[in-house]
């Protein structure tokens, strides 16, 4: 299972990568696509819409279930990854990679709320993953 030290991570499965330009790119991790299985659909919201840390922003489709997609920090989309209208699966084969969900120009900065990659290791850990 991957972790890439350069990204922050949410207790509900999701990563972000702050960008040169400050706005951050965000995803599910390696762990969260592996425990969906197969992803069919991906819904996601478009750009210009506002997004709030923590509520509903989309939602993940896989052979197994249908699973919330939550906002990692607040701001706007400024773009959403349109690759996974119709090539879902980008998301099984590189998650922090072409899987990437949404770009968004954050409110804040400021990531601290978010756990680095020996935290949320341990988060999944703890859960019993």
């Amino acid at each position: 299972m991957q972790m890439p030290a350069d990204l922050r991570y949410t207790k509900d499965h999701e990563w972000v990568r702050l960008e040169a330009d400050g706005t951050v790119t965000m995803g599910i991790t390696d762990f969260a696509q592996g425990s969906l299985g197969d992803i069919v659909y991906v819904e996601l919201p478009g750009a210009g819409t506002a997004v709030s840390h923590g509520s509903r922003c989309g939602s993940v489709e896989s052979t197994k279930s249908v699973s919330d997609l939550y906002a990692a920090v607040s701001g706007d989309v400024v773009a959403k990854n349109d690759a996974l209208d119709s090539q879902p699966e980008l998301v099984n084969q590189d998650a922090y990679g072409q899987g990437w969900m949404l770009r968004i120009q954050p409110t804040s900065a400021d990531l601290s709320h978010l756990m680095d990659a020996t935290a949320y290791a341990a988060h999944v850990d703890a859960a019993g993953h």
